[in-house]
């Protein structure tokens, strides 16, 4: 089993809620109510986005190149 760890940057927002988004995952843009639901709502994103390439036979960000075998462990850290 692989561990692939990908950083986080969790911000609030002026209007109330959080943003977070990720330095290893181009174009990741998650909101939450609460900095877990934000973190929680990211790492269901980025499983989203390796299927996607997968599926479609586009390469995955290198962050996240041990996503690809079917039982690796996504870590998220801030």
């Amino acid at each position: 089993m692989h561990e692939t760890a990908v950083r986080l940057r969790v911000e609030p927002l002026t209007e109330g809620g959080y943003l977070a988004t990720s330095p290893d995952v181009p174009g990741l843009v998650a909101e939450g109510r609460t900095v877990a639901e934000a973190v929680e709502i990211a790492q269901g994103l980025i499983r989203k986005i390796v299927e996607s390439c997968i599926e479609h036979g586009d390469p995955l960000p290198p962050a996240l190149s041990n996503m690809a075998d079917p039982e690796a462990v996504l870590r998220t850290r801030q």
